[in-house]
């Protein structure tokens, strides 16, 4: 049985990137700023942590950007072709994306974060603290391929963009 269920952005991505792009997204500044319907005390301790766990929508992706199939990452057909859940792009079928920010300031409703890679704009689902004990247990396995897409460039700083 299918059910569906409406969610609400909680906050809102404001400044950072401007337009969608695949690398250089380090360094790069933006506010995560808590929308008005929540109390402040919902922030209370926050500022303790180092880095957020942040849940949000690829709000400028549309639903037929949605791809149920197996597709090689990238259109790269250096790299295997894999199925929709194992990519983290806006194909997916929710168009949700989870990042893990390093949060630099509080300043009330606003967390000053870096390393986010949403846009201005972008809905925020969720956000959390993120917990070292929550993480990955064990030994972390994946092939060989998300290195080679993302290393190097995708977390390099942005002012070095060509």
């Amino acid at each position: 049985m299918v059910s569906t269920y409406e969610v609400r952005p909680i906050a809102t991505v404001v400044g950072g990137h401007t337009r969608v792009l695949d690398d250089y997204q380090g360094g790069v500044r933006s506010i995560i700023r808590l929308h008005d319907e929540y109390p402040l005390e919902t922030l209370q301790g926050i500022e303790e942590f180092s880095h957020l766990t942040v849940t949000w929508r690829f709000h400028l992706a549309r639903p037929e950007d949605v791809q149920l199939h197996a597709r090689s990452p990238r259109g790269n057909t250096r790299w295997p072709a894999t199925g929709t859940f194992v990519h983290r792009n806006h194909r997916r079928p929710n168009q949700l994306a989870i990042s893990y920010p390093r949060l630099l300031d509080v300043d009330g409703r606003d967390l000053l974060v870096t390393d986010l890679d949403a846009v201005d704009g972008t809905p925020v689902i969720d956000l959390a603290p993120y917990f070292e004990q929550m993480g990955p247990r064990g030994t972390v396995r994946q092939p060989a391929w998300p290195g080679e897409m993302l290393d190097p460039a995708y977390w390099r700083d942005a002012t070095e963009r060509p």
